[in-house]
């Protein structure tokens, strides 16, 4: 990984986080973005290679931004290896409460600004014939639960998005996976939108006692390495994938007892 160049979004915090130090501590050159600057600035002070680490910051909601940031990253060490589009935000609101300039903030930061990222870098990567973008996409991408209605929408927008550009590009050497977490015990909750966009504030129970983000960055390496096409990624949630594809109804009877906050 030492010659790699690595472009992780939402690096200022959780998974992202976890992910710069992960590679960091393997060499890789990265680009790490979010738009908190002055976290940013805390995570590379506390990578041990700080010469390997760029800085970039990006708001994933300024959709008409994206593209020249692109340009931007591709500048910083001549070329993107692998993007990682770890940056989004999440959803505690029943939908018939939640207003609609909420619901489409999730589409624009979950959905659409790793869209417009991941279109920018691709014809670099094909100039290069090589080149790896993963999405982290969730659980919720695969099922719906309570809370999440927008941000399932989401996480479901990204899956048949990237399935189906996969299928396109047909490339043996353009690799993209769609990373699938669970409950990883990130700031994720506490920043996640309310019906009116406020952040809650508070962490959840279920959040509080998921994996590490360490943990669960090791994994997602791991199957990036392995060129897998999905991972999904947590404790005994993950296991609602295979409910939800083989016993729907006994999924939808479980789902709807389950506390998911």
């Amino acid at each position: 990984m030492e010659d790699k160049i690595v472009w992780i979004t939402g690096a200022s915090s959780g998974i992202g986080e976890a992910l710069v130090y992960a590679y960091n501590a393997q060499g890789t050159k990265l680009i790490i973005s979010s738009r908190n600057q002055d976290e940013l600035y805390r995570v590379k002070a506390n990578c041990k290679n700080k010469t390997n680490v760029h800085i970039l910051p990006l708001d994933l909601e300024d959709g008409n931004s994206l593209s020249s940031k692109a340009e931007d990253a591709i500048r910083v060490f001549g070329r993107i290896d692998i993007l990682i589009n770890s940056g989004g935000i999440s959803q505690r609101s029943l939908a018939l409460e939640t207003d609609l300039k909420t619901e489409q903030r999730f589409l624009n930061i979950n959905f659409w600004g790793t869209v417009i990222l991941s279109k920018a870098v691709l014809p670099q990567m094909l100039a290069q014939n090589s080149g790896s973008i993963v999405c982290v996409s969730s659980l919720v991408g695969k099922f719906g639960t309570r809370y999440r209605s927008a941000y399932a929408a989401s996480k479901h927008a990204l899956h048949g998005y990237f399935d189906s550009l996969r299928i396109e590009l047909d490339h043996p050497n353009i690799h993209i996976m769609l990373a699938c977490p669970g409950f990883i015990r990130t700031n994720v909750t506490i920043n996640a939108l309310t019906a009116d966009g406020s952040t809650q504030g508070t962490m959840d129970d279920a959040q509080e006692n998921g994996m590490s983000p360490a943990a669960c960055a090791k994994q997602m390496i791991k199957a990036i390495n392995a060129k897998k096409e999905e991972v999904y990624i947590g404790g005994k949630e993950t296991k609602g994938v295979l409910l939800k594809r083989f016993f729907p109804k006994l999924f939808s009877k479980i789902i709807r007892k389950a506390k998911v906050t």
